[in-house]
């Protein structure tokens, strides 16, 4: 039977004190993070400009 031990060696039963250090220690740096959280703002600011020119096209040639 195999018993997991927690970091003052108290019994886990469930085995969470190590998924949880595997979880944070996946976690990618604060730097990665900023730097990827700029993408999907300049991609909607994007969109946004092709919708209004579509819209814009649309309504040009329906009017004109």
């Amino acid at each position: 039977m195999a018993n997991t031990q927690g970091p003052q060696g108290n019994y886990d039963p469930a085995g969470s004190t190590q998924m949880f250090r595997a979880f944070v220690d996946d976690a990618p740096p604060p730097a990665q993070q900023q730097a990827t959280s700029s993408g999907p703002r300049v991609g909607l600011i994007i969109g946004i400009v092709v919708a209004v020119v579509v819209v814009a096209a649309v309504a040009w040639l329906a009017l004109g």
